[in-house]
C-alpha cells in the first residue's frame, strides 16, 4: 500500500451539531452528548473546509444530529462550494422549509439526502419519537421541485424491515431516483438498543428478494442501494474503504475521526482542529495511522487474500464485540471471535420463535 503521506482524503463529514428533535433508537451519535456542547464557530468551520480542499478532499457532507439547526448552514455550504467541494446535506427534513432550501441551493448546495423512518405516518412517527412524518414528506416534495440531486434514505431494523416493499413504493410515488435502504449499524444508541433492532434472518432473506426484484423492475429509473446488515455477511464490510485512507469526520467540537463511530474505541485519543491542522492530523495523528494499511493486522487477516478488500473489517465493531479494535472484525467467518456474532443471530431467532408461539 502507498506510504502514509501519499494518501489523501476524498470525503469530509461535517457533523455540525448533535442537537436533534427526534429520538430515533438507532442513532449512532455518541452517548455522551454533553462532551460536544462547545460547537465550532462559523469561522472555524470555514477554515476547516478550506483546509480540507487544500488536502485533496472533494466532497463535504453536512450532517448531525440535525444540521439545519445551525443558523449558519447556508454560509458553510457556500464556503464549501467556493472551495470547490461537492456539497451534500444529510437531513431528516423537518426544518427544511422553502426559504431555507432556496437559500442553501443559492449558496451552492449540490445534493440533499432526506431520511424517513417508515413509508407511513403512524409507524414513522413512532420510530422517530415525534410527529414529523408529514413534514418529511413535504420537504421531500420541495426538494423534488428544485434543481438539486436527491437521495431518499430509510434506516432498516427489525421494526420496519418487513415494510421494505412499501418503502420502495413510497420512493416511486415521490419520483425518487436514488434510494438508500440503510440497514442499521450497531454503534452509539443503536448498539445500546441492539436487541430490539437486529432483524431476523428471515427478514433479511425476504428483503434481499424484494430488493432484487425491484432493482430489475426499476432499472434505469431508480438506483437502489442495499447492503446486508451487520452480523449477516460471510465477510465484513471494508472499514471506510480502509481506516484513514479516504474519509474523515469532524465532530461538533472539532475532534477529527477516521470514521463517524470511532469515538466508541476507548483508549484511542482523537486530536482537535482547534489545536492542529487537518493536514497534520490526517498525516501524523496516531488515531489515523494506528490501523492504516495492513501492517497492524493480526492473523487471519495478515495472510488473507482479502486483507486489502475488507481491510480487516470494522475497528469499532471489533472493539465493541471483542474488546480490542486491533482484532479481526468478529463479523468475518474466519475470525476467532465469530461465534459472538453467531450467538447474537441465534438470540434473535430464539426471540422470534417465542413470539410466533405466543
Amino acid at each position: 500500500m502507498s506510504s502514509m503521506r501519499e494518501i489523501r482524503p476524498l470525503s469530509l463529514l461535517c457533523e455540525l451539531t448533535y442537537r436533534c428533535n427526534l429520538q430515533c433508537p438507532y442513532c449512532y451519535n455518541p452517548l455522551s452528548l454533553q462532551s460536544y456542547r462547545e460547537e465550532l464557530a462559523t469561522r472555524e468551520w470555514c477554515e476547516i473546509l478550506s483546509q480540507a480542499a487544500a488536502l485533496g478532499v472533494v466532497q463535504a457532507h453536512f450532517s448531525g444530529g440535525e444540521p439545519t439547526l445551525r443558523r449558519d448552514l447556508a454560509t458553510l455550504v457556500n464556503a464549501a462550494s467556493r472551495a470547490g467541494l461537492y456539497t451534500n446535506l444529510i437531513t431528516q427534513g423537518t426544518f427544511l422549509e422553502e426559504a431555507l432550501l432556496d437559500r442553501l441551493i443559492e449558496s451552492g448546495l449540490d445534493h440533499v439526502q432526506i431520511s424517513i423512518q417508515a413509508p407511513h405516518a403512524v409507524p414513522g412517527d413512532r420510530i422517530a419519537g415525534a410527529v414529523v412524518h408529514d413534514k418529511k414528506v413535504a420537504a421531500l416534495r420541495r426538494v423534488r421541485e428544485r434543481d438539486v440531486a436527491l437521495t431518499l434514505n430509510c434506516v432498516l431494523h427489525r421494526g420496519n424491515h418487513d415494510a421494505i416493499g412499501d418503502v420502495i413504493a413510497f420512493a416511486e410515488e415521490h419520483g425518487v431516483e436514488r434510494l438508500e435502504l440503510a440497514n442499521v449499524q450497531f454503534y452509539g444508541w443503536a448498539y445500546r438498543n441492539r436487541s430490539a433492532l437486529m432483524p431476523s434472518l428471515a427478514q433479511v432473506q425476504r428483503a434481499e428478494a424484494i430488493v432484487a426484484a425491484a432493482r430489475e423492475r426499476l432499472r434505469g429509473k431508480m438506483e437502489i442501494a442495499y447492503v446486508l446488515p451487520d452480523y449477516f455477511g460471510e465477510f465484513p464490510k471494508p472499514c471506510m474503504n480502509g481506516w484513514g485512507s479516504t474519509f474523515m469526520t469532524v465532530t461538533p467540537n472539532g475532534e477529527v475521526l477516521p470514521c463517524p463511530a470511532a469515538s466508541a474505541i476507548r483508549g484511542l485519543r482523537f486530536e482537535n482542529v482547534r489545536e492542529r491542522s487537518l493536514r497534520e492530523i490526517w498525516n501524523d495523528s496516531p488515531s489515523f495511522t494506528r490501523y492504516r494499511g495492513t501492517g497492524w493486522m493480526p492473523e487471519p487477516c495478515r495472510s488473507c487474500d482479502r486483507r486489502e478488500v475488507d481491510w480487516g473489517g470494522c475497528r469499532c465493531q471489533a472493539f465493541l464485540l471483542a474488546g480490542d479494535a486491533g482484532l479481526t472484525d468478529p463479523v468475518c467467518s474466519l475470525s476467532p471471535n465469530h461465534q459472538i456474532v453467531v450467538s447474537l443471530r441465534d438470540a434473535v431467532e430464539s426471540t422470534e420463535l417465542v413470539a410466533r408461539r405466543a
